[in-house]
């Protein structure tokens, strides 16, 4: 086998392993459009996959409503963590079904697909906000994420070996002013996941 068909093998694995972090329910094709700009008008009918963090769920006589805080999503389709300013508005999606709200809790982080199908329109505070609904075909719980607090003196490995009093100027206990500081690493935690 020549080098060149050993190195292309190995690129196609490689961008077929990338793929595969996408969870099978959420994977296809999917308009890009954001939630500002489906907000505006004139998107409907288009496929979309976004998610967020829930704000609240209302269950209904026949579907389940859920309010989301839209967020960029990563590699995974996860809701990127939160941070400053990076909320890209507000969205509602909604399925068939009773999804419990004490599950699907405030501040969960869920992602959907599913077809945009116009605004509707709800108080946030006394502003009447036009959430973009979806009409879901998957809803998608992830699991919680957990801080771990480790007590101090504990050793990081994301500091790299040899780091300690002697490394040189700045680190160790006497330039490091977060050298006894506990270290907050997140570890998801598996739940059940939704429909």
């Amino acid at each position: 086998m020549s080098i060149y068909k050993l190195l292309a093998t190995a690129a196609v694995t490689a961008t077929l392993a990338a793929c595969a972090t996408i969870p099978q329910p959420l994977q296809g094709t999917y308009t890009d459009i954001s939630t500002a700009q489906a907000q505006q008008g004139g998107a409907g009918g288009s496929k979309v996959r976004w998610g967020g963090e829930i704000i609240k769920t209302e269950p209904g006589p026949q579907e389940t409503c859920f309010f989301l805080l839209s967020r960029p999503l990563d590699s995974e389709t996860r809701p990127k963590m939160a941070t400053d300013n990076d909320s890209q508005g507000r969205f509602v999606a909604c399925r068939a079904g009773f999804y419990d709200p004490e599950v699907f809790a405030r501040g969960r982080e869920l992602t959907v697909t599913g077809t945009l199908h116009g605004t509707v329109s709800q108080k946030v505070g006394e502003y009447d906000y036009a959430y973009p609904r979806v009409e879901a075909d998957v809803v998608y719980l992830w699991p919680k994420r957990v801080a771990v607090r480790y007590p101090p003196g504990y050793y990081d490995p994301f500091w790299g070996p040899g780091f300690g009093p002697y490394w040189g100027p700045g680190w160790g206990p006497w330039g490091d002013p977060f050298w006894y500081q506990p270290r907050v690493i997140v570890v998801p935690r598996a739940v059940p996941r939704g429909k």
